[in-house]
Parts: C-alpha cells; sequence; structure tokens
C-alpha cells in the first residue's frame, strides 16, 4: 500500500543490517480473540517483510480463549512457518494475553499489536534502523485506513465513522506523550522499569496503552512517532457508527477511572458539562461531524465518573 511520507524502497541500511545479521533483533507479539481471518491477513503481512533474512524476527500469537479455528489456524501457520510461536492464554482479557507474550520474547526490542492490522513491507527494516539512529525509547509508528474484508478502501469524508485510531503526525520523527495499542514498539528495558499491562483493566485492554505511557514517561523513558513503520488497520463494518462509539468511549472513562486521579468537581464535570453545551449546539447547527465527535467525548467523561462513584460505593467496575 502506498502512504506518505519517506519511501521505504528508497531508504538504504547499510550499517545497522550488518549489525543486525544473525541478532534476535525484533520480537512480535500478537494478542488474538475469535478473529482467525483478520489474523491471517496480519500474519500474512508479515511473511512479505523486507529484510527476513538479515534480521531475525519472532513472532509470538497469543490465543486468547478463542471458540473459532484460531487455535487450528496457528497450530497450521506456525508448523509451515517457524518464526510463528503460538502460545494459549485462558484469562480472557488483551492486557492477559500481552503479559504472556511479552514474558517469553527475547529480543531487545518488542512490537506490539493488534490482530487487525496489516503491515507496510518495509516495516522491520525501518523500525531497526529507527531505534539505531534515534534517542527514543519507545516508537509509536504511524497508523493509517486500512480495507474492509471486501477489500473496500475507507471514505475520506467518513474517516470518524469507522471508529478506528488513526496516528499521523507528518513525515518527519517527533515526540510523543503516549502510544496507541493498536501497534506500538518500546526497547525491553522500558518493560522491565515501567512494569507490565494493568490486568485490573477491563476484557478488551480499555486504557491500557494511555496507563503504560504515563508509566514509561514517569520512568524517565522518552516516547517517539516513526513515520517510517506503517500499519494499516482493519475496517470493520460492526463498528461502524455512533452506537458502538458511545459504548466504546464509556468504556475507555471507566477504565481511566481505574489508575487516573482527575478532579471530578474542576475537571470532569466542567468537561462533561461544556460537552453538553457544544452537543446542543451542534445539534442545532446540524454539524454531523462535530456532533458525533462530541458525543464521544460526553460518554468518556460520562464512563469515568460512573467508574469512580462505583468505586467509592465499593465496587469494582469492571467486576
Amino acid at each position: 500500500m502506498a502512504h506518505r511520507g519517506t519511501r521505504l524502497a528508497e531508504r538504504s541500511y547499510p550499517l545497522i543490517l550488518r549489525h543486525a545479521m544473525n541478532e534476535q533483533r525484533i520480537s512480535v507479539v500478537v494478542p488474538t480473540r475469535n478473529r482467525r481471518d483478520s489474523l491471517h491477513r496480519l500474519l500474512s503481512s508479515l511473511r512479505q517483510t523486507r529484510g527476513l533474512g538479515r534480521i531475525a524476527l519472532e513472532v509470538i500469537v497469543v490465543d486468547n480463549g478463542s471458540t473459532d479455528d484460531t487455535a487450528k489456524y496457528l497450530n497450521e501457520i506456525s508448523a509451515e512457518w517457524p518464526t510463528v510461536k503460538s502460545l494459549s492464554e485462558a484469562r480472557v482479557g488483551k492486557n492477559f494475553a500481552l503479559n504472556k507474550g511479552i514474558g517469553e520474547a527475547k529480543a531487545e526490542i518488542l512490537c506490539l499489536m493488534d490482530d487487525d492490522i496489516v503491515l507496510d513491507a518495509g516495516w522491520l527494516e525501518a523500525l531497526v534502523e529507527d531505534y539505531a539512529t534515534t534517542r527514543y525509547d519507545a516508537l509509536q509508528p504511524r497508523v493509517l485506513p486500512g480495507t474492509d474484508p471486501t477489500g473496500k478502501s475507507a471514505e475520506p469524508s467518513r474517516l470518524y465513522e469507522y471508529n478506528i485510531p488513526i496516528v499521523d503526525y507528518g513525515d518527519s520523527i517527533k515526540d510523543r506523550r503516549g502510544l496507541t495499542g493498536v501497534i506500538m514498539s518500546l526497547r525491553r528495558r522500558v518493560i522491565e522499569k515501567a512494569g507490565l499491562f494493568d490486568e485490573r483493566l477491563p476484557a478488551l485492554g480499555y486504557h491500557g496503552d494511555t496507563d503504560l505511557s504515563r508509566r514509561i514517561r514517569g520512568a524517565g523513558f522518552s516516547i517517539g512517532y516513526t513515520p517510517h513503520v506503517v500499519a494499516y488497520h482493519e475496517l470493520n463494518p460492526n463498528r461502524y457508527g455512533i452506537r458502538y462509539a458511545r459504548l466504546f468511549q464509556y468504556r475507555k472513562g471507566v477504565s481511566r477511572s481505574l489508575y487516573a486521579r482527575d478532579s471530578i468537581l474542576f475537571n470532569v464535570i466542567p468537561n462533561l458539562l461544556a460537552n453538553i453545551s457544544r452537543y446542543i449546539y451542534y445539534r442545532a447547527a446540524r454539524n454531523a461531524q462535530k456532533i458525533y465527535k462530541t458525543e464521544m467525548r460526553i460518554m468518556k467523561y460520562w464512563g469515568y465518573l460512573a467508574g469512580r462513584l462505583q468505586r467509592v460505593t465499593g465496587k469494582e467496575p469492571w467486576k
């Protein structure tokens, strides 16, 4: 797939690729549950990666209690392509699966990714090069819209309705404050000091990336964005529209309530009321995109408030 920014085929990596020869440079960790077809598309893209003969790669896929034929598929693909190592995690939850995969990974650089993306063929060379030539301890790749299962591309005017994360901060490497759970990379020492993913968070891992990013910064590590490593996020018709967005943002708010200490009186309630006012205004102005985004912010603040209130009353929001 084509994308803006540096064309990976035109970059050269003579020095770093010589150093990377025969070394276990990158460990990929993929949690998966009941998305066999999406997983197949991801692994197929990984098999097309440039540099596999020069840069050692391991791919760890953690089956998180799938009830479809994911386990059978993983047995077949790992026998066919030994780069893939299949693990099983019975405790349902993305963070359980990620932590198990990280515990088995052997490389110095870890790349954690969801099962519903595909990678640009030059991602591996670019990632190794960027870690070798920058000061960053963690790097956030670029994430662009992909296609739906039938191969249909996104409509630019409707991007907000697809409810997918888009990470595109331009064509140069730069500082960032956080990582995005759909795909992130970091050095092993970052995890060793900042800690693993918080397993108290819900099964789908809402806000696990934000929480980990906060701890990474707190441990003194630097986070950067790289446009050279490109992932394309699958478009899933089951996620389109405001109903999915409402629930997703509400759950993100509840998750944030587990670790954040935002002031209810001076932050959450004022922002909730301000966004309700904006929502009324945008409804009157018939600005569909603003209505959509404002409603998502309302649900996120409402979820945070609901989570904090439940904890005050002695209840754990996810139990």
